[in-house]
């Protein structure tokens, strides 16, 4: 089950999520449909965009809540972020 305590070390293909530009100039709305070690893949209404995972704030829609993430957090591949120390929430 995904909590916000967990998501990072959860698999993240198939969840909506909201991309916000660091530097405030961008923002993109759709639902993660691929995913490597340093990209995103996201569907949105005009197609697919890949995105850069260090270059954005992520904010991951679950049933109840959202929650954002640096998109550092999330560099590396998808089966080794399970093995990452991450600080307690």
């Amino acid at each position: 089950m995904i909590k916000p305590s967990n998501l990072t070390r959860h698999e993240l293909i198939g969840l909506k999520c909201e991309a916000n530009q660091k530097t405030g100039k961008v923002k993109i709305d759709g639902r993660v449909i691929d995913e490597t070690r340093n990209t995103f893949v996201i569907m949105t209404e005009r197609g697919k965009r890949t995105l850069i995972k260090d270059k954005y704030n992520f904010v991951f829609r679950l049933p109840d809540k959202g929650i954002k993430v640096n998109g550092a957090v999330l560099v590396g591949r998808p089966k080794d972020r399970i093995k990452k120390k991450i600080e307690k929430w």
